[in-house]
Formats: structure tokens, C-alpha cells, sequence
């Protein structure tokens, strides 16, 4: 189901595929995924890729998705030699404005003494190969973390919307997310990246039910 704040309507298509809908119709996806696309919309303007897992650089779905005109915003640690559109490079951190969005591009990775490693012990996601984006669209700033643990430097960051993920395993837990939320004290917390796979179930519910106790409003899609 869409959810609308302040002239934006959101759409999680599942997992962390996120589409943006502004009041004059332009549409922003944030790493979209083929598994998740019921069809070929192909009508993005804009198309953030934060890191070059299987399920967040999917170039299919990019193609899917993309207007032929739109501009693709990719970190530039991922590999685009042999993608078939001209690609804007994010960098691991700083500043830049894409077809009138503000993004600031935010360091993102699971911390080595966290839970979440692999079996030889180390991150996931480790420092350097993922961003997360602070966008700001028609005013209205939105934060999407992408893969990451809640880490020192993003207790600087304010976001009117946050979409954090909240599955675990792979990313911080719900409780984790919650205290992010906290944080960032948004108006509006939209949690993804979760019950797509076994290793990443949760009780969204509690964790809406969490802060919705502490009067910030959470909508699960």
C-alpha cells in the first residue's frame, strides 16, 4: 500500500526496492530488484544503487524500471563496466545534486565486533563497500541507510523519513533500527529489508508497536 507524507508517496515494491512518487509525478527508485517487480513500469526518472548485492545493483531491473532518459546514481565502488546506461558516480561520502535532489551519500557497513559476520568472522558489508543516501526531495529529507549496523557517525543525521532496515543477520535487528529511529527522530519511519529471506524474519509489528509507544509513527508497506 502507498504511504504519503508531505506530497511524497512511497511504495515498497519488497525487501529494500523502494520507489518514490513526488507531486508532479517524478519517480525516484532506490535499488530495485527483479524479483520483487511485477512488471516493467519504466517509468523512473531517477535510480539510487547503494552496493552490488545480488538484491540491490540488479541492472535487469534497473532496465525495468528507467525511463531511457533517466539518470542512474550509482556508488562507484560497484563495478558498471558492462551496464548499458550512462551512470552518475555517488562517492563514499560527500555531497552532490542529481535532477534536483540534494543526496548526500553516507558510510554504511556492519561493525567487525557486531553479530553481524560471517562465519570467518567478518562483516557482511565492510566499511567502504556500501553507502547509504540522504536525499532531499521537494524539501522533505529522506534517509535510506542501506545495509549497515547503527554506527558512531549517524548519530549526526536528522531525516524527516527513514527507511531503515530492521531483518537482522545481514543488517541491525529491529531493536537495533529502533534505537537508529530514535536517533534520527523522524516524522515518519518506513522499515524494509526484512522476511524476504529466512535468515532475516521479524516481528515488524513489535517494532512498530516499539516506537508507535514513544509517539513516532511507523508504516509497514
Amino acid at each position: 500500500m502507498p504511504i504519503e507524507h508531505r506530497g511524497l508517496t512511497f511504495k515498497q515494491l519488497a525487501h529494500a526496492s523502494i520507489r518514490i512518487e513526488t507531486e508532479d509525478g517524478s519517480v525516484i527508485y532506490i535499488d530495485p530488484w527483479t524479483e520483487v517487480l511485477d512488471d516493467e513500469p519504466g517509468d523512473g526518472d531517477v535510480v539510487f544503487v547503494t552496493h552490488d548485492d545480488f538484491d540491490h545493483y540488479d541492472p535487469d531491473a534497473i532496465d525495468a524500471v528507467a525511463k531511457p532518459d533517466a539518470t542512474v546514481a550509482v556508488y562507484e565502488a560497484v563495478d558498471t563496466a558492462d551496464f548499458g546506461f550512462e551512470v552518475v558516480d555517488l562517492s563514499y561520502k560527500g555531497e552532490t545534486t542529481i535532477d534536483d535532489i540534494d543526496v548526500r551519500s553516507v558510510p554504511a557497513y556492519n561493525d567487525p565486533d557486531s553479530d553481524h559476520v560471517d562465519d570467518d568472522g567478518d562483516p557482511f558489508h565492510a566499511d567502504g563497500e556500501v553507502i547509504g543516501l540522504l536525499l532531499t526531495i521537494e524539501g522533505t529529507v529522506v534517509f535510506f541507510p542501506s545495509d549497515t549496523d547503527f554506527l558512531s557517525h549517524h548519530e549526526s543525521i536528522d531525516a524527516e523519513v527513514f527507511v531503515p532496515p530492521i531483518g537482522g543477520h545481514f543488517t541491525m535487528d529491529r531493536h537495533e533500527a529502533a534505537e537508529f529511529a530514535r536517533s534520527v527522530d523522524p516524522n515518519l519511519v518506513l522499515p524494509v529489508h526484512y522476511d524476504t529471506f529466512d535468515p532475516i524474519e521479524t516481528d515488524a509489528a513489535a517494532f512498530a508497536d516499539e516506537l508507535e509507544d514513544e509517539g513516532i509513527r511507523v508504516e509497514l508497506f
